[in-house]
């Protein structure tokens, strides 16, 4: 019998809270004369301790802290911290037109995610209240991390980040570290919030509504907010590094998918042709045969220079719309047992809006799919070259649509939370127990839906033969070597209306949480008590991705997908121990180990347990040293273990194009690629998907560091509080869920020839890449360590006000990715879309006089090194001829480019009027104030800039005002 119809979570929360409920009441009386111990739990530990800095480095946002920001994002806000990896956010303009990554999980278009130590989302592990919140979902997957665009940042009071292995306390993906936001409870009165910003260039338009409600008595406590976000788009024609496809290039970067279309074939003569059409003709193009581009027709020879310039029509800032409303309630049954509930509803409309489609057909269109059998039969009337153009002939041919509109991806997500529970307290002998039991329910529901793509089996049909097409239904034949004719396109409405659809893909993620703690100060020690945690949880995982019938059925012209579907459950279970040494000695104020270990019992993979070993040693008052060695793990997600076949369309570079004269071309000829080989495309479609058979990351993480507050600062009349924070960290990861990096595997199959490298790529006869599989697998090994360092200054109380200054340092040490017997340290290095500074800073400075505080923030991220090579490499138009690679290396392929060093600059004015009745604020701010630009990225895929390490272009100024009532 399956286990979860035996005990249900709701059935086990009704079963635990009956118990626990009566061994309170029991013991009432005993409890009614104790007073609650000052003691709290931070987020690290399941034990309840008096002090907030302990054992392990957790860093408190508190909401003046988010506040400062001047951003509405909780994702925004995560991210700029200088222990942040790159990670998703709304700057990235990517949904259909990319494809899927190959973690399964799906585009996660109008998310933002939060990476802590650079490892991946994945591996971060994010609480709402301490207890883990759905993963996101966008309808092109079903993703693996959770979403923080389904978490307003208006319910937030706090956010803790712990930033360290935390497996033996959480589970799973807590492997970076832990965010948990602690969401608003003690309020009274009402308030009211109201937010708007620009940037420079008058876009970007920016604002936010909210209003919050609370109310408390002796044993009520009610807290409500609604909420509304709207981010207006930004579109990259009007940033100068987004303008076209690859910084300062033009249009060599650009797609050969044109207006006037490609059409690259051998001729009866048995020429090769490479041609486009001439601007401005009209009606059918003139062919001659005898002079392909020639004066007597209406074609020439196609150049870099003829590419399509897509960038133009492409979203530097994407349009997001977020509404939620968000309620809780606490209910003090008695004098030792209260019961909660919270519930949350997050709408978000957000959309991602891409160039044309490019309808690609032919054997070297290099899709995988349809379009690389499409052809245009004789009989097609608009074929302008006298002949059939099929497998026998045709290389490819590529022609962009403008006349069916840019595509455009609308996302409609809906995020639904509830929780429940019981906490209290009893008293068994001298000591009090603390106890909670909780449920919770989570689901993502999305709907993306595409406008502008494209029916290849349509396509394929109306370019076929004409008598076939005459007796298919709806059937139009397809002008698709026309060209844009007098500027309005030949494309007709009725050829649209027969190859262009509109698509509805639908995903989902849900989570149900039951768990059920106990802590508890056991008996006393000499140098205090022994304390310890214990619990249960159990969680069941569903989630499903369901492509548009058309993609499933293979006849969609644009990325291709299959559906997914699966879940698992996993049972826990868990103690803690802390455990006092010494106390008030010489060299030891205090001496405190503690001790944590989880079994979780996976349906998937079986049993994982974790443990974990700290100390904290408090040399004196003033110094304390304190350090963990814990093991973590990672549990393969739905999409990792379950997703269908999809394609990823990745910019990579073939160095067997144009390899005549390279170091390449002995490689080259050995696997029979041709020597007029020359990549069309700078983008190589690969197949991914899930893999069932995957087992779980394992992690070992160790942290070291120390704490000082001196005493001599207490006599210095300068300073209120000054404190010294550092912690070292490692971390080392096995069994990494990856697929293999596509650029190196390509690299190495061409320097090798090895099969374990080729196995996957094929190529059709003229060379291109027209197959290459690229699933996932436990293949990687990812080791990482640096160091953080902190100050924080308080002034004190001076006529001219207080100033509180605080310093924030993240260093890499090392970032090694190991993969196919290759290690390779990627610190300081952009690739991929994701970059890994090797020092990030930032310095919050806080002036407060009287009825008005001024807020001055800097933040500095290290410089980077990107590879400064392409599919160009060995032509005159490489990165490195001209001359945009800030160290050329002896071949084009060995050129790397530097991308300098930023330091932004963010200011904020706040000011306090006195108001009868009224709690007022009123902030006027401006981030980036110094207009700092990214530097240029010529690796990246879009946009010419990393938007998951830089801010966007333009400075960002922004009002707000705040009631209190």
């Amino acid at each position: 019998m399956d286990k979860k119809s035996i005990f249900p979570p709701a059935k086990k929360l009704m079963i635990a809270t009956a118990i626990l409920s009566a061994v309170s009441f029991n013991n009432a009386v005993l409890a009614a004369e104790e007073e609650e111990a000052e003691s709290i739990v931070v987020t690290g530990s399941r034990i309840r301790q008096a002090q907030a800095e302990g054992a392990n480095p957790v860093k408190v946002l508190d909401r003046a802290a988010l506040d400062q920001t001047g951003l509405k994002t909780i994702g925004d806000i995560l991210a700029q911290l200088p222990g942040s990896g790159s990670a998703l956010n709304t700057r990235f303009n990517s949904s259909g037109n990319f494809g899927f990554p190959p973690d399964g999980g799906g585009v996660g278009a109008g998310a933002a995610q939060v990476a802590l130590r650079h490892l991946d989302a994945k591996r971060t592990l994010v609480l709402v209240d301490g207890q883990r919140w759905v993963n996101g979902s966008s309808a092109s997957g079903v993703a693996n991390s959770v979403d923080l665009n389904t978490i307003p940042i208006s319910i937030i009071e706090r956010v803790e980040i712990l930033e360290d292995g935390a497996s033996s306390i959480y589970g799973s993906d807590a492997i970076a570290g832990v965010v948990n936001i602690i969401t608003r409870k003690d309020f009274e009165g009402m308030e009211i919030n109201a937010y708007g910003g620009m940037f420079d260039e008058g876009d970007g338009e920016t604002g936010q509504f909210d209003i919050s409600f609370g109310a408390n008595s002796d044993r009520l406590n009610v807290f409500f907010n609604v909420s509304h976000y709207d981010q207006q788009a930004v579109k990259a024609i009007d940033r100068e590094l987004s303008k076209v496809p690859v910084p300062y290039t033009g249009v060599t970067r650009g797609s050969s998918g044109t207006p006037q279309g490609r059409f690259l074939f051998v001729d009866p003569n048995d020429q090769v042709n490479d041609l486009t059409i001439n601007n401005g003709v009209t009606g059918i193009p003139t062919y001659d045969l005898s002079n392909p581009g020639g004066p007597n027709d209406d074609f020439h020879a196609f150049t870099n220079n003829d590419r399509f310039n897509f960038s133009t029509y492409n979203l530097y800032v994407t349009p997001s719309q977020r509404t939620s409303i968000f309620g809780q309630v606490n209910y003090q049954i008695s004098d030792n047992v209260s019961f909660y509930t919270k519930a949350m509803y997050n709408n978000r409309k957000s959309t991602n809006q891409a160039a044309p489609e490019p309808i690609f057909i032919g054997p070297d269109a290099g899709t995988g799919g349809l379009a690389d059998t499409v052809g245009i039969h004789e009989t097609n009337p608009y074929n302008p070259f006298g002949f059939t153009l099929d497998e026998n002939n045709l290389i490819f041919i590529g022609r962009r649509p403008l006349e069916g509109g840019p595509r455009v991806f609308k996302q409609n997500v809906d995020t639904t939370f509830i929780g429940m529970g019981f906490n209290g307290s009893f008293m068994a002998g001298d000591n009090d127990y603390y106890w909670d039991i909780n449920y919770s329910h989570g689901k993502n529901d999305a709907q993306q839906t595409t406008y502008g793509s494209y029916n290849i089996q349509r396509i394929k049909n109306a370019l076929g033969p004409l008598a076939d097409c005459q007796v298919l239904e709806g059937c139009v034949p397809l002008n698709l070597t026309g060209g844009q004719g007098d500027g309005s396109g030949t494309i007709t409405r009725d050829m649209l209306d027969y190859i262009q659809p509109v698509m509805t893909d639908i995903s989902d993620n849900v989570i149900d949480t039951f768990s059920a703690n106990i802590s508890a100060d056991l008996f006393e020690m000499p140098a205090g008590y022994f304390s310890f945690a214990a619990g249960i949880e159990s969680r069941e995982y569903r989630g499903s991705y369901q492509p548009d019938s058309i993609v499933v059925a293979g006849e969609s012209n644009g990325v291709p997908s299959t559906p997914t579907r699966g879940e698992y459950d996993v049972d826990e279970y868990y103690a803690e121990f802390k455990i006092p040494l010494l106390k008030d000695l010489a060299a030891a104020e205090e001496l405190t180990l503690t001790l944590a270990a989880r079994n979780s019992d996976y349906s998937t993979f079986g049993s994982e347990t974790t443990t974990k070993f700290g100390a904290l040693w408090r040399v004196t008052d003033e110094f304390m040293l304190r350090g963990a060695v814990s093991e973590g793990f990672r549990a393969p997600s739905i999409g990792e273990l379950y997703a269908g076949a999809s394609r990823y369309d990745a910019t990579l570079t073939d160095r067997c194009s144009n390899y005549v004269g390279t170091q390449f071309q002995e490689d080259c000829e050995a696997l029979g690629i041709p020597d007029t080989y020359q990549q069309t495309n700078p983008q190589i479609s690969i197949t991914t998907g899930g893999n069932p058979d995957l087992d779980a990351e394992r992690s070992d993480s160790t942290t070291f560091g120390f704490v000082y507050s001196p005493g001599w600062a207490a006599d210095a009349d300068w300073i209120n509080s000054l404190d010294f924070k550092a912690t070292y960290y490692d971390h080392e990861i096995e069994g990494a869920v990856q697929a293999i990096d596509a650029q190196t595997q390509l690299d190495l199959c061409i320097e090798t020839q090895n099969p374990e490298y080729c196995n996957g790529i094929s190529r059709t006869a003229g060379g291109a890449i027209n197959g290459f599989n690229n699933r996932l697998v436990n293949i990687g090994v990812i080791e990482t360590s640096g160091y953080d360092f902190n100050i924080s200054y308080v002034s004190p109380q001076y006529d001219w006000g207080t100033l509180n200054v605080d310093w924030t340092n993240t260093i890499v040490n090392e970032y090694i990715e190991e993969s196919l017997g290759i290690r390779e340290d990627i610190a300081g290095i952009e690739r991929n879309d994701s970059g890994i500074p090797e020092w990030k800073s930032m310095i919050n400075t806080t002036w407060k006089r009287n009825d008005w505080s001024l807020g001055w923030t800097m933040r500095y991220i290290d410089s980077l090194t990107e590879s400064c090579s392409d599919s160009l490499d060995n032509s005159p138009n490489s990165l490195t001829a001209l001359g945009l690679c800030s160290n050329p290396g002896a071949t084009d392929a060995e050129s790397t480019n530097e991308l300098d060093s930023r330091l932004y600059h963010d200011l904020q004015f706040t000011y306090y009027p006195e108001v009868d009745g009224m709690e007022l604020e009123l902030t006027v701010g401006i981030n980036n104030a110094l207009n700092e630009d990214p530097p240029a990225c010529y690796s990246c895929s879009l946009n010419g800039y990393d938007p998951s390490v830089y801010d966007p272009e333009g400075s960002f100024s922004y009002v707000s005002i705040k009631m209190k009532f």
